[in-house]
This record gives structure tokens, C-alpha cells and sequence, in this order.
């Protein structure tokens, strides 16, 4: 008995809450704007069951070409009823002009229930081909690949991203899809944003309703003002048409056809950033930043380590300036830092961390001030500069050598104090002497020997003074080696990751910029692919180095997102110094 009383509460809760339901008498149409030639699909529906005595508006500004078509739908799905009736017209417009399709009505226990009154705005005829049912034509109708810019004046630096959508209409359908053409973000570093999954969702384009899945992101910053181009992208894609027949059971047959889509051409015009406020020390920080420089241990004996974090974090072009410099006592031995990022690519642009990790090592007992240091970015919500300073740092070495002093008329000197082996030693008790036998200085071997040195350091000297002079007239090989080593010296963080991709074309990316900003002495923001190229041309150097160049900074982009081998690397490093080489030679 209580199961079967169970039964009756469950039961009648789902029929209360059927019959709840509001009813009402929805209206869709296809198209909200279309030409004189061409015709709309209107669907009025109710969601309740018991209506009758359906009465469609006077279309009084349209052809009626097809209808009424009715169909009714229920489902249940986890524990939900929901019902449609609908009335389906296919029209077409007879004037130009806004137009509005009267309100519907239908009878529900004795109630009379109206549709809303919609508005279609009708333009001068279109094109269409001679047989409207061209596969072609139905597919350019109704099927869109659309990019989507978030920000189309954003500052230089700011993070903005787009976003490639496919929009179908509910008369055709997608089977296949497949990129011919990726999209070129030319003036923009640019980062791609996983998508995970393809959900279908609904959206209007155009005034109309339309499925779309979101095919692609893209994260870009852009590094220069001026009217930057984003290209299209393009797809091929398999689509199956209706052909406007019927099978034996009244099922409508489709025709599958393959056809290339194209996304319009977008234009971003980034802004440049204000000079009033700008702080000196800028280095193109862009966003919402916290800053912070911390020490490990302030407390310590000499020769021991401690660690200065230098830490940026929050939303922005954390990839895309450099962080302050630690300046220190010369009592500390600072060696160079360790950088370490921990940054996430997200629509809402770059966000994360960005450290230099310093090692310090005291020489002597004292206390040492490391002082203050400030970090400052553009914000372009606030529109406004912002500047962040640290308070001092003391190290404290509490054991150690001390540092003692010489005083030179009335100026005071430091001097490490010098510590010997064998300061102290025991009191001998008794002496032992020996008689020292002495030898002739004049017929010893240490006579012949430095009467002779003279004589051969001569000759010895001419040559090598001749090599000297050989090596220093020879002004390419001099500039050569010069060059060398300046590679080397930019180079030398990218060595060090060979065994790590993402890291290794960081650092190379990093060395190629820090090496046209130290040479030819250009902001961070204005380091891009053009302009490099323009101001190495006005340098007058060759158009094959300029090639060069711009391949290895494009092949480092390019290689983060593709598997490489650790020979494809060396590879790319060895192009990277020989470049910077021949740079160097010809500016």
C-alpha cells in the first residue's frame, strides 16, 4: 500500500508540474532581414496540448508560398515534459520596407492566446541563380565562417583575442571540416588558446538563428600602432544540401557537396601608449600587475648563499618586457639570475608569474643594504601609469672575515684582512744547526742560464710582436672575432635549454630581441617583424641577412607549437649566432 501511495505523490507532482507550465504561443522566423526575391520560414508554436481553433495572421504584406505545415513533438527527459504544436508558412515579401507579420491565436480551454507581432526589414532583391535549389546557393545561404574580434582599439601591449565561429542553419547539414588556410596574425604576438570539445550552441548572425561551434582562439597582443590586418582563415567543408525531392516515405533527400568557406579579412588599429606619466625605466609592461623582491636569508655566515626573487604577477604581456635589476653592495657576489615563468593563456589574456631568481654570496662579516627597487606598467583599464616600489633589504652576515681599514690622509680605506697558514706554531726547545755549503755563482748552472734568456727573448719577442701586428691589421677577422663573442655573450641562456623546447625557443626569441634593442637602441613595443626590417634596411644591411634574421624569429615562434628534435635545435642555435655574426660585421 505505501508503494503504491508513493507512486501516486510522484505521479502527481510530474502532472502538477506539466500542467503548470505556462502556456504560451511563440513565433520564429528564419530571417529578421532578406531581400525582395527571396522568402522567409514562420513558425508559430504552442507548448501545451488541448489547443485548437488555430488562426494564422493576414498576410497581408506577403505571398503565402507554402503552408500551413503542422507537426507536434513531446519528450521526457530526466523527469521534464515538454510539448510543441506548430504551424509552419514558407512566405515571401511583396514591397520593400519594414514590414510586420501580424499576431497569431489559438483557443485553449476557452482562452484566447496571441503571438507576438514581428518586425522583418526588407531590402532591394539579391542575387539568385536561375534554379534557387543550386546546391551552391543553399549552402553560401546557410552556412557562415565568421572571426570575432574582442577589442578592435586596443592599446599596444594589450592582450585582445579572436575567435573563428562556423554558423549553420537548421536547413543543412555539416559532415566534415577541414582548414586549407591558417589565419596570419602579422603585427601581433600571438599565443593559440586550446579549445577542448566543439559544443553546439545557438546564436544569431545577421539577425538570424543559427547553431555555431567555435572552431579556433587565438591570444594576440599587438606590438606596433597602425592598421594591423588579420587574414582570413579557410576551410573546405562537406555539407549536405536538401535537393527539394522526397524518398517513398516522404523523408526530404539531401546532396552531399564539398565547398570552400573564407572568413572576412579584420582590422585591428591598436593605440599607442600615452607619453604623459610614462616613468623612466618603462620596459612595456601592459595590464594589472603586483610586484615583489624578497630574500631567502638575511641572516648568514660568509660564503653562504642567499636567494633575491624579483616576482611579477598578475594579467598582461608578461612575456613581452623585462624585469628590474637588483643592484647590490660589491661585498656580495651576485651571479646571474635564474629565470623561472609560470604563465596560463586564457581569453582574458596572459596571466601567471615571472621571476629572476638571484644568487648572493657575502665575502665578509657586516651588514649590507640592497636597495629599493621599482617596476612600472601601463594599465589601460585605468588608462593611467602605475608605479610600484619595494622597501630596502639588509643582509646580515654575523660570521665571517671582517673588513679592516687604512687610513690614507683623511679618507678610510677597507682591507681584507690576509690569514697564513702557519701563523702560529710551536716553541722549539733546542736548535740544530747545519753548515750551508755554498756554490760559485759565477760557474753555476742558474749564470748560463739567465746570461742566454736575454738572447733568445729577442728573436722570441719579434715574432711575436709581428704576429700581434698581423692579428691586429686584420680588421675582418678582429670584427669577427668580436662578433663571436658578442653571440656568445647573447646566446648563452639559449644553450643552456637545448634539452628543453619551450624553454630554448624562449631564451632564443629573448636573445634576438635583447640584441636589436641593446644594437640599434628600440623600445620593446616596437620590435616586430616590419620593423625590423625597415630599420635594418635603413642600416644599410644586406637583404639576405634581413631574410635571415626574420626566418629564425619566425621559425622560433613557429617551433613552440610543433614537435622538434634536439638536432633541429642545435641547428637553429648555430643559425641564430651566425646571424647575429653577420649582423653584427654589417652594422
Amino acid at each position: 500500500m505505501k508503494f503504491k501511495f508513493y507512486i501516486a505523490i510522484v505521479f502527481t507532482f510530474f502532472s502538477l508540474a506539466f500542467f503548470a507550465q505556462e502556456p504560451k504561443l511563440s513565433v520564429t522566423v528564419s530571417k529578421n532581414k532578406l531581400g525582395l526575391n527571396q522568402r522567409l520560414r514562420v513558425e508559430f508554436s504552442i507548448n501545451k496540448q488541448g489547443a485548437d481553433n488555430f488562426t494564422p495572421p493576414d498576410f497581408k504584406n506577403f505571398t503565402v508560398i507554402q503552408g500551413p505545415s503542422q507537426s507536434v513533438s513531446q519528450s521526457w527527459i530526466n523527469g521534464k515534459v515538454s510539448f510543441s504544436q506548430s504551424y509552419s508558412y514558407i512566405i515571401k515579401p511583396k514591397r520593400k520596407g519594414e514590414l510586420i507579420i501580424e499576431s497569431a491565436s489559438i483557443s485553449l480551454e476557452g482562452t484566447r492566446i496571441d503571438s507576438k507581432m514581428m518586425k522583418i526589414v526588407v531590402l532591394d532583391p539579391v542575387d539568385i541563380p536561375d534554379d534557387p535549389n543550386d546546391p551552391n546557393y543553399i549552402a553560401e545561404q546557410n552556412i557562415h565562417l565568421v572571426a570575432e574580434v574582442s577589442k578592435s582599439r586596443p592599446y599596444v601591449g594589450e592582450g585582445i583575442y579572436v575567435e573563428y565561429r562556423l554558423y549553420v542553419s537548421e536547413n543543412v547539414s555539416v559532415y566534415d571540416t577541414s582548414v586549407t588556410e591558417a589565419p596570419q596574425y602579422n603585427g601581433f604576438w600571438n599565443q593559440e588558446i586550446k579549445v577542448g570539445s566543439y559544443p553546439v550552441k545557438m546564436g544569431k548572425y545577421n539577425g538570424e538563428q543559427y547553431r555555431y561551434i567555435v572552431l579556433q582562439k587565438a591570444l594576440l597582443i599587438p606590438t606596433k600602432t597602425g592598421n594591423l590586418t588579420i587574414d582570413p582563415m579557410k576551410m573546405d567543408i562537406v555539407i549536405g544540401v536538401p535537393t527539394g525531392r522526397a524518398d517513398f516515405f516522404g523523408n526530404v533527400m539531401t546532396k552531399n557537396i564539398k565547398k570552400e568557406f573564407s572568413s572576412a579579412k579584420k582590422v585591428v588599429v591598436p593605440k599607442s601608449l600615452p607619453l604623459e606619466g610614462k616613468p623612466d625605466g618603462f620596459t612595456g609592461a601592459v595590464g594589472d600587475f603586483n610586484f615583489d623582491v624578497s630574500l631567502s636569508k638575511n641572516a648568514l655566515k660568509a660564503n653562504e648563499s642567499s636567494q633575491i626573487k624579483v616576482v611579477v604577477s598578475g594579467k598582461g604581456n608578461l612575456k613581452l618586457f623585462e624585469l628590474p635589476t637588483v643592484e647590490t653592495p660589491s661585498e656580495l657576489e651576485k651571479y646571474q639570475p635564474e629565470r623561472k615563468e609560470s604563465v596560463r593563456v586564457s581569453t582574458n589574456g596572459l596571466a601567471g608569474s615571472i621571476s629572476d631568481i638571484y644568487t648572493v654570496v657575502p665575502q665578509f662579516k657586516g651588514k649590507y643594504k640592497i636597495p629599493d627597487v621599482s617596476f612600472s606598467y601601463f594599465n589601460p583599464e585605468t588608462e593611467k601609469y602605475n608605479i610600484i616600489s619595494t622597501e630596502d633589504l639588509y643582509v646580515d652576515v654575523l660570521e665571517g672575515k671582517e673588513i679592516s681599514t687604512i687610513k690614507t690622509g683623511s679618507k678610510v680605506e677597507k682591507q681584507a684582512v690576509t690569514l697564513k697558514g702557519k701563523s702560529f706554531r710551536f716553541i722549539q726547545t733546542k736548535s740544530e744547526f747545519l753548515t750551508e755549503e755554498s756554490e760559485d755563482f759565477y760557474n753555476s748552472n742558474l749564470f748560463y742560464i739567465l746570461l742566454f734568456i736575454p738572447l733568445l727573448a729577442i728573436p722570441v719577442g719579434v715574432l711575436i710582436a709581428k704576429a700581434n701586428n698581423k692579428r691586429n691589421s686584420d680588421v675582418i677577422g678582429r670584427k669577427q672575432r668580436k662578433a663571436e663573442k658578442l653571440a656568445k655573450k647573447y646566446l648563452s641562456e639559449a644553450k643552456k635549454h637545448l634539452e628543453n623546447k619551450e624553454a630554448f625557443y624562449e631564451a632564443l626569441e629573448r636573445a634576438l630581441h635583447n640584441y636589436l634593442k641593446a644594437k640599434l637602441k628600440v623600445e620593446t613595443s616596437d620590435i616586430s617583424k616590419e620593423r625590423i626590417s625597415e630599420i635594418l634596411v635603413k642600416k644599410k644591411v644586406e637583404d639576405s641577412t634581413i631574410k635571415q634574421f626574420i626566418e629564425v624569429l619566425e621559425a622560433s615562434d613557429f617551433a613552440r607549437y610543433t614537435p622538434v628534435t634536439n638536432t633541429e635545435m642545435k641547428a637553429e642555435f648555430e643559425k641564430a649566432k651566425e646571424v647575429i655574426v653577420q649582423l653584427d660585421k654589417q652594422l
